[in-house]
């Protein structure tokens, strides 16, 4: 029996039909952060020998034909609809390309397969980063097995994009798996793209499997406590370093690296190489690791423009309210009820403090024993592509505070990693004024409204006379300790 989603859910599944790997990816629904609930890879290195025959990989074609009958199969089951296949650099490039389109339109029924141009890979690229990184300013770099595309990103916008012959097979395979070759081919290719140094001083943004893989190594190397690539940021001068040490070990020291994956050691030196050379061709600062990119870019296209314009973080926190909340009108009462402790405040600051308003009823469905740590993990590691990793541990450490988590419970030792005193000091007033909110409230906007806080010089909680709240034994500790976050004096006030 085939699975229908819910009519409001719809689905659809992209295949990512690139020169190394084949993957499939399910979506679910189309809000403005993408849900894959099913992703799956096949390596079939259909670039493989490109170079020097100028056709697929047959072995590799033979591979595509079961694969994509499977993906086909698991698409129809699960209702995704439209299924449809991005072929890249190796379909394009290769002379028996247009025979292998001919082959699985022909064997898969309702596949359609788009065969893009370097631009508009490139732009597809950039689009799904700009998903996770609204704001981005600096230069996108997309590596796969048969390509490199370089996007100019001017503050949340495209500008100019290249395609060079770069990805990693390509480049072993020109370079006779030479790797100074291999330099010399990238550091010419590269200094042929004239706005490159127009990236100087941004960020580089570093999208493809062979990228993350190189992530992967550093997280493990560091000791980072938050394993995710996605929005993993390092400086310049440690990604030189890590580079650098990929580009010149050998293999036997590659096979021994924590987080290295056995898949990726024929390429990940000529990865390192091309990452090396382009942070010098862009004088990039840092280097900003994105998960998403072609697939997501496609996602996008079918996200309804109004959706497309909303904020992601808060998009974000709407999507948890909807699931997890218990009345859709209480999150904008506690922003409005949290205002009067934060004063001055504007921009990112607030657009935090209302995410957290948003996810605050997460934990209204757990297990009271358990919610504390429940929300705190459901929000640090969910799969929102616009959260970079501070922002993730602020709002989870909130939301554990919101539950009255114990400060020094192991599990917040990622947040604590994360956060400078400074936001963790906010995080923990802003959850501690929620604690006291749902106590006095009952999660209700009715009960809040009878209810204000004034933190002039003494915090005030003013209760409206029969209103339904009062000031019991569990509201005065949680005022008390509202207070001493905030280093001022509590007080209550009954208000005719």
């Amino acid at each position: 029996m085939v699975y229908s989603p819910l009519p409001d859910v719809p689905r659809c599944a992209v295949v990512d039909l690139g020169s190394n790997s084949v993957r499939l990816v399910v979506f679910e629904g189309h809000n403005r952060n993408p849900m894959p609930i099913f992703n799956e890879k096949a390596v079939l290195r259909l670039g493989r020998g490109l170079q020097t025959t100028g056709r697929l990989n047959e072995d590799g074609m033979a591979q595509a034909l079961t694969v994509m009958n499977r993906y086909a199969a698991i698409s129809r089951a699960m209702g995704a609809v439209p299924f449809e296949a991005l072929a890249t650099a190796a379909v394009r490039d290769a002379k028996n390309g247009p025979e292998l389109v001919d082959l699985l339109e022909q064997r898969i029924p309702g596949l359609r397969i788009r065969v893009l141009a370097g631009e508009q890979e490139a732009g597809l690229s950039a689009a799904g980063v700009l998903c996770g990184i609204p704001d981005a300013d600096g230069v996108l770099a997309d590596i796969g097995g048969g390509s490199l595309e370089m996007v100019r990103l001017r503050a949340g916008t495209r500008g100019q994009a290249s395609t060079l012959r770069l990805g990693v097979i390509r480049l072993a395979e020109r370079a006779g798996n030479d790797l100074a070759r291999a330099r010399a081919i990238a550091e010419s290719e590269l200094a042929a793209v004239p706005w490159l140094p127009e990236g100087s001083g941004r960020d580089l943004y570093a999208v493809g499997g062979a990228w993350r893989a190189l992530a992967r190594i550093h997280i493990a190397q560091t000791g980072y406590p938050l394993n995710m690539v996605h929005h993993y940021t390092i400086g310049r001068e440690e990604a030189r370093d890590l580079t650098g040490m990929i580009g010149s070990a050998s293999r036997r020291i590659l096979e021994r690296m924590p987080g290295m994956s056995r898949r990726r050691i024929e390429d990940l030196p000529f990865a390192a190489v091309v990452l090396r050379r382009a942070l010098r061709a862009t004088g990039a600062r840092r280097v900003v690791f994105s998960a998403n990119g072609l697939r997501e870019g496609w996602y996008m296209e079918r996200v309804p423009p109004e959706h497309r314009a909303q904020d992601p973080l808060l998009s974000a926190g709407h999507d948890f309210a909807r699931r997890f909340g218990r009345d859709p009108n209480m999150p904008p009462a506690l922003l409005a009820w949290t205002d009067p402790l934060f004063p001055g405040e504007a921009g990112d600051a607030r657009r935090l403090r209302e995410a957290v308003c948003w996810m605050s009823d997460i934990g209204s469905h757990d297990h009271p024993e358990y919610r504390a740590e429940q929300s705190y993990l459901r929000i640090l590691r969910q799969p929102g592509v616009g959260l970079d990793h501070p922002t993730r541990a602020f709002l989870a450490w909130t939301i554990a505070v919101r539950y009255e988590a114990e400060p020094d419970a192991p599990y917040l030792a990622t947040a604590r990693a994360l956060l400078t005193p400074e936001a963790m000091r906010r995080a923990t007033i802003l959850g501690v004024a929620l604690r006291l909110a749902y106590t006095l409230s009952a999660g209700t906007p009715d009960l809040l409204a009878g209810t204000r806080l004034d933190a002039n010089h003494r915090l005030t909680l003013r209760l409206a006379e029969g209103s339904g709240v009062f000031a019991g034994e569990s509201v005065t500790r949680r005022l008390d300790r509202l207070a001493q976050a905030l280093g001022l004096n509590a007080t209550t006030e009954l208000a005719a």
